[in-house]
């Protein structure tokens, strides 16, 4: 995959698959500590500690409609190349998270993308599910809740027209601000 975007699309797509009502994505922009750190929590079925040790696996999966699990594997072996890890956490009936890190400063770190697009093609693909996206950089932290969107918007879908362009103009306007206007 050519971006971190594309991979949380991926790993997201796990946790719809593992009945999240809720999902969390938080991406941290630390350059003091050279770190950038992706962060994604669901409230799913979790899995087994076995499970867990198998997640890594690219032949393991628990989709019917392929044999293999590419995605979190190479999410881990891209992050590794780089000097980071991936850390998968998970409690059958709590939900799991995966917390994945590269050094920023490493040329081969893959770019996070555009987390714009990524977060309307959740909602709109994922109408009755609840993400929560977190955004912090040195300049800042953005935060949006469909949630609050919801309660505010009341009966109408998130996935209407106006609301999406809503959305998309708060999400590019936040993203903008903590990072300086860049």
């Amino acid at each position: 995959m050519e971006d971190l975007s594309l991979h949380i699309l991926d790993i997201v797509q796990n946790s719809i698959s593992a009945m999240a009502e809720t999902i969390r994505i938080a991406v941290m922009e630390d350059d003091t500590n050279d770190r950038l750190t992706v962060l994604v929590e669901d409230n799913g079925r979790g899995m087994t500690e076995e499970t867990v040790k198998k997640a890594l696996d690219p032949f393991y999966t628990t989709r019917t409609s392929r044999r293999v699990g590419l995605g979190l594997s190479l999410l881990g072996a891209a992050a590794e190349f780089c000097g980071g890890s991936l850390i998968i956490n998970s409690q059958p009936g709590k939900g799991t998270s995966i917390e994945v890190w590269f050094p920023m400063s490493n040329i081969d770190r893959p770019p996070l993308g555009n987390m714009t697009d990524t977060i309307i093609t959740l909602i709109v693909c994922n109408p009755d599910i609840d993400f929560i996206y977190e955004h912090s950089t040195p300049g800042g932290k953005f935060v949006f809740d469909t949630r609050l969107v919801r309660r505010e918007v009341q009966d109408i879908p998130l996935g209407e027209p106006d609301i999406l362009e809503w959305i998309r103009s708060y999400l590019s306007e936040g993203l903008n601000e903590i990072r300086g206007g860049a």
